[in-house]
């Protein structure tokens, strides 16, 4: 019983800690698709990238400790974070811009304002 009972309350924090995690993940993709570069990692620029380097390292940090929970409970890896971080990096020349594709993400999440 008393195993059940800490199952069931790591399994609430982990969701808890899930919706820490879109929340803040939202918030930033509302930054970018506002027009502020950096999230996506499209282009060198060593300002965007030390101005979202916070971002990422705690969205990076909830993430390991959701999988560590996940693991725990028998549960998938958190596919959301592993397809962010698969969405970053340098685009070709012909791709959308990160503010078009942080507002697909939106969209995608269902957490367009318009």
């Amino acid at each position: 019983m008393a195993k059940a009972d800490r199952l069931e309350r790591l399994d609430m924090r982990r969701a808890e800690l899930e919706s820490e995690y879109r929340a803040s993940l939202i918030a930033a993709l509302h930054v970018t698709a506002a027009g502020r570069w950096g999230l996506f990692a499209h282009q060198k620029d060593k300002a965007a990238i030390a101005r979202t380097a916070p971002v990422i390292a705690a969205l990076t940090e909830l993430a390991t400790e959701i999988d560590a929970m996940r693991d725990t409970l028998g549960l998938e890896p958190f596919d959301l974070h592993r397809d962010f971080m698969a969405a970053r990096g340098p685009a070709a020349a012909d791709a959308v811009g990160e503010p078009r594709q942080a507002g697909a993400w939106l969209q995608q999440m269902g957490a367009t304002t318009d």
